[in-house]
């Protein structure tokens, strides 16, 4: 298995609910060390080049009693599975008791499995860490507290929301800055020093078991937001930031392990500089989401160097299906974009088909919803032809118009060149018919005829050299239409 792409396109499974597709599919049990080999062929799609299987982990039990009695979280998962049954409910896979691949996979013997399939074909595997926070009934609540945020009977009286003896200790419930606190998970002190030396070690042996991490709300343990969340109860901040000198000493065993952060609140340049060789662009999906090309416009004049650590997305696991909040044309031209700007790539296991309900973590069976073959098709059609796209010098470019005619400004293109190959990409990103003339970045266009061809529908459009050189290219885009097209003299 050669070394990571440096614009590497992955695709999240979650792995109950899949495995318990495929048992359904083929009438057995299926696990992942059984998972039939045309499987592994199909998810090893064209383009594709690697694979999170999320939720290996043993979940822990009082985590699963915890969700099956949460009356919030009861109606979520009958939103979602009308015809819910008590096992269907899993608990969540980001409250881990152990980490050690989960029996009902196929243990540790089944990922090695998995792992070695994904090989075969081309792909590396990608697991989860979570650095903040543990099961309640993780053995280290008992034989390691001083691992953990830890308050006192006042406290617990106080806010019993917040907090939950074990061991004879009260110790916090997991929890971000902005939310309630998570009641099935115990909060790691990212300030203690046997904690970051346990992290080293854990993260040490996950990378034994696969190729990249990603790691869960990667900047909850930066040394400023944990101190901001939990002041006195963490104790002084260390002299030393969390992830430095832990992803230091985890490359030195596996210099090859690709790290990832689940990143918000604007921190991926931090997580970037702290080690992280690809951060969530969680920006870019609230803009393909909810705003509009002006805004999408502004996020792509960040430095290529900065944009080539981002992880793109149009959903997973936490989000809405794309198909859902991002319905029809609009879905696709986001789905464009992601596919062929600079950086990493994530797509979600059943986003190609079209999947409309957002099931939750805690759930290990997908509800039945029909496939749509059509946009399959071009989900595939297009993660073949991004892989070839994406090479040499890329840059965001210019687009104008006619004072009478402003729909230019809905219009957002780049380009990409190595060598003699070149292609562009233009996005109507607006509800509205677009024209425009975009900027060509290349010299020695005039002179000469050259051949643009769509990649994603065929056509061939010829155009004289010395127009592109002066005036620009001329496109006319429907509502959310796109060009990916290659570049050629005639």
């Amino acid at each position: 298995m050669t070394g990571w792409p440096t614009a590497p396109v992955i695709y999240e499974i979650g792995t109950w609910p899949w495995l318990a597709g495929l048992s359904r599919r083929y009438g057995r049990p299926v696990t992942l060390g059984t998972v039939p080999g045309e499987v592994w062929d199909e998810v090893a799609a064209p383009g594709v080049d690697a694979v999170w299987l999320m939720g290996v982990w043993e979940r822990s039990p009082a985590g699963l009693a915890v969700a099956r009695d949460n009356a919030s979280l009861q109606r979520a998962f009958r939103a979602a599975l009308p015809d819910l049954a008590d096992d269907d409910v899993v608990g969540s896979p980001y409250c881990v008791r152990r980490y050690r691949a989960d029996d009902r996979f196929g243990g540790p013997a089944g990922l090695a499995t998995a792992r070695a399939e994904l090989h075969r074909r081309g792909l590396r595997l990608v697991l989860d860490y979570v650095p903040n926070h543990v099961a309640p009934d993780h053995p280290a609540t008992a034989d390691y507290p001083n691992w953990f945020i830890q308050g006192t009977g006042a406290d617990l009286a106080a806010d019993p929301g917040a907090w939950f003896e074990a061991a004879g200790r009260v110790l916090a419930f997991g929890r971000d800055p902005f939310f309630p606190p998570w009641p099935d998970v115990a909060q790691l002190n990212a300030f203690d020093e046997g904690l970051r030396e346990a992290t080293v070690a854990t993260l040490t042996w996950i990378g034994e078991q696969c190729d990249g991490v990603r790691v869960d709300m990667a900047m909850l343990v930066t040394n400023d937001i944990f101190a901001g969340t939990w002041g006195e109860y963490a104790g002084p901040a260390p002299s030393t930031e969390f992830w430095p000198p832990i992803i230091g000493r985890v490359k030195e065993s596996h210099p090859g392990l690709v790290l990832i952060a689940e990143a918000y609140w604007d921190t991926e340049w931090t997580l970037q500089r702290q080690g992280f060789d690809f951060c969530y662009d969680k920006r870019l999906y609230d803009r393909l989401t909810h705003e509009g090309a002006e805004s999408l416009r502004k996020h792509l004049v960040a430095d290529r160097g900065y944009q080539d650590g981002l992880l793109r997305f149009t959903e997973n696991h936490d989000e809405p299906r794309a198909a859902a909040s991002m319905a029809g044309v609009r879905g696709r031209a986001a789905a464009v974009a992601i596919a062929t700007l600079p950086g990493a790539t994530l797509w979600h296991d059943g986003q190609f088909e079209g999947r409309r309900t957002h099931l939750s973590v805690f759930l290990g069976r997908y509800p039945d919803e029909p496939a749509d073959p059509e946009l399959r098709s071009f989900h595939r059609r297009l993660l073949s032809i991004a892989s070839g796209v994406r090479r040499g010098e890329w840059r965001l470019l210019d687009s104008h118009g006619w004072p009478d005619n402003p729909s230019h400004r809905d219009v957002v293109a780049w380009s990409w060149h190595e060598g003699a190959t070149r292609h562009l990409v233009v996005v109507n990103f607006g509800d509205q018919p677009a024209q425009a003339r975009i900027t060509m970045p290349w010299p020695g266009l005039a002179g000469r005829s050259w051949e643009l061809t769509d990649l994603l529908d065929g056509r061939v459009f010829d155009r004289d050299g010395d127009e592109l050189a002066g005036e620009g290219l001329f496109v006319d885009l429907p509502p959310w239409g796109v060009h990916v097209l290659g570049v050629e003299p005639a």
